[in-house]
């Protein structure tokens, strides 16, 4: 049986495969959330002050299993129960709810992440937003589908027309960034807080232009990569390399990548 197992492993490892894999297990994770949404849950306060519920633990526990079963050699890292080592060389990131915030007022822009990465390399992602009924995956040379089409960004070209997001515009760690996300939401037709991953959403299924996050973790973000890229965007971190790792985030629809990124670092000069 365990030779079973690592033929599965082994043979499962195409981007195509992977990206199923990664949405399957997104979309399985997301409903058991979806189970205690809107229900009367305890919330709890973790060190780094975000919240988290008896919904987050049940969904990423069941991905990990889903992963265990299915890729038993590979690592898993969890935003609720931290990191598992693997042997062959991939790592799962999940984020279970992201968006608890949300989830916990009953408010519906929250989300199951998943990625598989090699190293800073990332193999495939998805994300399931099971409230809204919207289903996105990518892998790289694979595309971006929502709902089983493909998804594309916007064609809009001029940041007065644009709609830009940012999950909260409170959480800006440096004076720099929040002048530069000033310059910008102040000059686009809409600025909102459609946040977290449902924002990355937006922008690749062309709803809207940029989203801005100023602190993510790497399972925020990780599955948001090639879901961005492959429907024709432009994901990289707030210094403008292609990095799903560095601790903050912009995406934007290719043709105002230029133009976003120098309206943020008009008082930014982009280092840490």
């Amino acid at each position: 049986m365990a030779g079973d197992r690592r033929g599965i492993g082994h043979v499962m490892s195409s981007p195509a495969v992977l990206m199923e894999s990664a949405l399957e297990v997104a979309r399985l994770a997301s409903l058991v959330a979806l189970r205690y949404y809107k229900q009367d849950l305890a919330v709890e306060i973790k060190q780094d002050g975000s919240p988290v519920t008896l919904a987050d633990r049940a969904a990423e526990q069941l991905a990990r299993e889903w992963i265990h079963a299915r890729f038993p050699a590979d690592g898993v890292l969890g935003e609720e129960f931290g990191e598992t080592p693997g042997a062959s060389g991939r790592r799962w990131l999940l984020d279970p709810i992201d968006g608890t915030k949300s989830f916990v007022r009953g408010v519906p822009l929250w989300g199951t992440c998943v990625a598989v990465c090699e190293g800073n390399d990332v193999l495939a992602g998805a994300a399931a937003f099971p409230a809204v009924e919207e289903y996105i995956a990518a892998a790289p040379g694979e595309g971006c589908w929502h709902n089983g089409a493909r998804a594309r960004v916007s064609c809009i070209e001029a940041i007065e027309a644009a709609t830009v997001l940012v999950t909260d515009d409170r959480l800006f760690a440096r004076a720099e960034q929040r002048a530069g996300w000033d310059v910008l939401s102040q000059r686009a037709h809409m600025s909102r807080g459609w946040g977290d991953c449902y924002g990355y959403l937006l922008v690749a299924t062309g709803r809207a232009e940029v989203m801005v996050d100023p602190i993510v973790q790497p399972w925020d973000v990780a599955p948001l990569l090639p879901i961005i890229e492959e429907a024709g965007g432009v994901f990289t971190a707030w210094n403008g390399r292609r990095d799903a790792f560095a601790g903050d985030a912009v995406a934007t629809n290719r043709l105002l990548a230029d133009a976003a990124r120098t309206l943020l670092w008009r008082a930014d000069d982009g280092s840490r």
